[in-house]
């Protein structure tokens, strides 16, 4: 059984942008994550006995009035051994030890992704509020 570490900072800007392709998580630019991963609040890499990152989470937001979380990816390789779990347990954590009262805590549960996230104690929003989101495109 491969041994997992968990190291508490996030993974690379190169690092991140192939773990979510290879999630299936939409794709982002290099100059994006660089820009990204400098200005998390926090961050979670999980990386195999040869240092190779197999799962990541993170916190952005002010760190006072608003954190969300973004970017769980497990490998799929490594995916149903409760790894998204061990992400989330350090997140909220962090969250817990870090983060004033009355902080709002979100995040967007893409797929069946909402069973982990209740058991953290997040619920759905609506109907009281709505997500909404827009991505910004490059021109041309």
């Amino acid at each position: 059984m491969t041994k997992i570490q968990i190291e508490h900072k996030t993974p690379t800007p190169e690092e991140y942008c192939d773990m979510r392709v290879k999630t299936g998580l939409s794709p982002k630019s290099l100059e994006g994550a660089t820009i990204g991963m400098a200005n998390s609040l926090y961050g979670v890499s999980l990386r195999d006995e040869a240092g190779q990152l197999v799962g990541m989470g993170r916190l952005i937001g002010d760190g006072g009035c608003f954190v969300q979380i973004c970017d769980i990816a497990v490998d799929p390789a490594h995916q149903g051994k409760g790894l998204g779990q061990q992400i989330m347990q350090a997140l909220v954590d962090h969250i817990h030890a870090h983060m004033p009262d009355l902080t709002w805590v979100n995040l967007f549960a893409d797929g069946d992704a909402h069973h982990l996230y209740k058991k953290f104690g997040f619920e759905m929003t609506a109907p009281t509020s709505q997500g909404m989101a827009f991505r910004l495109r490059q021109q041309g």
